[in-house]
């Protein structure tokens, strides 16, 4: 298993506002050391985490840990809920039954609709 960064990375869509809104209730809820916030129109994306294609950066948040597993789309989810301390019992919610299907497909829906879902709210990508 590959070494990952010294603490998890968050790999997002820094143009989707969407996606830069959830990272920044994520930074509000979070400690200085708890994640790294990294853009996947970063120039250092293929340098960083080769093993990260843009297009799948682009169609979901990823989750790099420190022992080198990436999680991506609603596998991410529970694992960044974990390490916020106020919202640590809403991961547990991902193990419910179906849930795993649940969030699956939620997931897939709303990520190839949330350019749209953003200009609806007045939110334009960048």
């Amino acid at each position: 298993m590959r070494k990952g960064p010294e603490k998890p990375v968050l790999i997002y869509d820094g143009e989707c506002s969407v996606c830069r809104g959830a990272v920044e209730w994520i930074r509000a809820r979070s400690g200085p050391e708890d994640f790294e916030f990294f853009s996947c129109h970063s120039e250092d994306l293929p340098f960083r985490f080769p093993h990260i294609g843009k297009s799948a950066c682009l169609a979901a948040m990823h989750l790099a840990l420190p022992d080198g597993k990436v999680l991506a789309g609603e596998l991410a989810a529970p694992e960044i809920l974990l390490r916020l301390r106020r919202w640590r019992w809403a991961a547990a919610l991902f193990r419910l039954p179906g849930a795993k299907i649940l969030s699956r497909a939620f997931y897939r829906w709303f990520a190839a609709r949330r350019h749209r879902i953003s200009r609806h709210f007045g939110k334009p990508t960048r």
